[in-house]
């Protein structure tokens, strides 16, 4: 199954597909979306319950979000599902519809992990 990687270039950030890269957004943008250049992973009481098989030894370690979002690579199905998105920017938001897509799996894999 192919993965697809995500690339930074000039501030801007892509992802790959099997004909090319396509355009996500900005990478300010998208970095001020999940709250910074740093995230530091923690684990709720909540969570800790929930999954007790799971190592939880690295809360409180900080991680580079631009290493992170980097180090992402993506299914077909998913680039797919960000290709249909627009890129144009609501007047009303800071993010197009494709990088708030692309912002919500990079929060995931800041809380559970790279994909």
């Amino acid at each position: 199954m192919a993965r697809y990687e995500t690339v930074v270039q000039d501030g801007t950030v892509y992802v790959g597909t099997a004909e090319g890269r396509i355009e996500i957004g900005p990478l300010e943008a998208i970095v001020e979306a999940v709250g910074g250049p740093a995230w530091t992973i923690e684990y709720t009481d909540a969570y800790r319950e929930q999954f007790p098989e799971v190592d939880t030894s690295d809360e409180g370690l900080t991680v580079d979000v631009v290493d992170m979002l980097r180090a992402m690579t993506h299914g077909e199905q998913f680039v797919r599902t960000l290709a249909a998105h627009p890129t144009t920017v609501p007047p009303e938001d800071s993010l197009s519809p494709r990088a708030g897509l692309f912002v919500g799996k990079l929060l995931e894999n800041l809380e559970h992990g790279v994909d």
